[in-house]
Formats: C-alpha cells, structure tokens, sequence
C-alpha cells in the first residue's frame, strides 16, 4: 500500500536530530523526499550541547534506508538567504514542495522578565518566532507554485497556550507563532494550503534532558537529577507519563500533512498527556 504522504516532499527545520529527526524519518516511512536544515552549530548562550554536523548526518542516513530521497542543508533559520537557498535547491533536485514543518527552536535558562537580558530575549524571538516567520516565508511561494494545495506544521509548545513563571522570552514566542499560524491560515486558505500548530508538553530530546532543566524544574535541589525532574514533570500530567516521546509528535505531524487531516486548518493541536487542563 503507498504511504500516507507518498510522493510529497516535506521540508524540515531542526532535522538534525530530536523531534525534527524523528520527523523526517516518520514522513520518509510514508513515503516523502525530504529537505532537511539544522543550524549544526553551538550558538553563542546556550548551555546545553546543540546538534552537530555528525546529527544531521545520521538524519541522511536514516532517511536514506528508508528508500527515500533527502537533501540536507546546515542553515540558521534567522539567515533568510540561508534558509532560502537549502528550500530553493531542495525544491529544483526533488521537484516539488507539500509539506512544512518548522520545528527549529531554542530552549534557554530564564529568570523573571524584569531581570531579563535583552540579549535572552532577541535570541529567543529570533529562533523560536522570526526563524518560524521565515521559514515560512521562503517555502509558501514553491507551494503556490505547486497548485495541489499543502499543509504547513508549526512546533509551538504547551507553553503556546498557558503562562509559566520564569521563561517569559519562550512563552511570548510561542504565543506568537500561534498568532502566526492563525494569519497563515486565513491567507492561505483560499489556495488549499492548511496551517497549523503542535503543543508538546516536555519531550524526551537532548534539548529538554540536561542539567539546565532539571534545574529549572527543581531549583530547590542543588544538584537535581533526571528522577527529580521527572517527578515534577508527571506531576504536570493528567496521564501517567513525565513526558512524550519524538514519534508522539512525529505522529501528529503525519496527520496532519496527510489526507486524513484535509479539512484540519487553524488548530492548535496538543499532545502534552493532559497538561493543559492541569
């Protein structure tokens, strides 16, 4: 039987590895060529290890067993040109464009906004809602051009949706690509192109299982462990689980980009095990 999204091409920010991985591969599965772009770099702030060169190379080629097509690019995705380079080439080698997800994003140690940094702040604006604006802005156009509709998949967070102390830079940016996403929907709506956000709740990726967040979830601990964070996380559940896992997402992102999801547009999906009601 084809795949679910056979014969499309999906292009993925982020893909290096985590969620973005686990994007790409889950699409490939249902049949999509991929353009993959990740920044592969440490950035100037943030204290955990970021994705590397090596990353997006497994992201190659675990796309690549799957039989699929991928065209991988190290981009930022604050870099316009960049960005529109890696999804113009993608486009010219595998032919066609359906498919948007910008999952690129950044987590960072906050504090209350009042004592906030305003290099924090641009950093996290930049990545998690300029960098989501501009990835849309240099894919719409080769959807247009396509004529067969398409469906663009924006990562907010449950942090899209609610406030939390002490990562205001986050929850702003969030909350505005969910405004993003809103507009989007309305101007591409008539041209059969959906738009639509995912709210995760934590997920099991190396940008989420470090030292830093076990400190933010238990600033009371001096040397808090991935138990203690866990602990704290499932009690932000309604379902017995700390957090979701990659292919959680993946799986929505599958949906929505397939038929199954045609008339879905404008929504703000969670999978955050019932956090939001908490």
């Amino acid at each position: 039987m084809p795949g679910r999204v056979e014969g499309k091409v999906a292009f993925i920010t982020g893909a290096a590895r985590g969620q973005g991985r686990s994007h790409a591969v889950r699409l490939a599965e249902e049949g999509a060529d991929i353009i993959a772009v990740d920044v592969c770099a440490q950035l100037d702030g943030v204290t955990f290890p970021m994705s590397t060169p090596e990353d997006l190379d497994e992201t190659v080629a675990q796309v690549k067993a799957l039989g699929r097509r991928i065209v991988a690019v190290r981009a930022d995705v604050r870099d316009h040109d960049a960005l529109k380079a890696a999804v113009d080439d993608g486009v010219t080698e595998l032919g066609r464009l359906d498919i948007v997800v910008a999952n690129a994003g950044l987590g960072s140690d906050g504090t209350v906004l009042h004592k906030m940094t305003e290099k924090t702040w641009r950093d996290m604006i930049d990545v998690n809602l300029t960098g989501v604006w501009l990835t849309t802005r240099v894919s719409t156009p080769h959807i247009l051009a396509g004529g067969r509709g398409g469906t663009i998949i924006l990562t907010s967070s449950v942090g899209g949706l609610k406030g939390h102390a002490n990562i205001g830079h986050y929850i702003a940016a969030k909350h505005g690509v969910v405004g993003l996403m809103r507009t989007l929907a309305w101007e591409l709506g008539p041209h059969n192109i959906r738009v639509n956000t995912l709210h995760p709740s934590q997920v099991n990726t190396p940008m989420v299982m470090h030292e830093g967040t076990y400190r933010m979830f238990r600033p009371d601990l001096e040397n808090p462990t991935i138990d203690d964070f866990a602990a704290v996380s499932q009690g932000m559940h309604l379902l017995p689980t700390p957090w979701v896992e990659p292919l959680d997402i993946s799986n929505a992102v599958v949906y929505l980009a397939s038929d199954e999801g045609r008339f879905l547009t404008g929504v703000t999906l969670p999978i955050d095990a019932g956090a939001l009601l908490k």
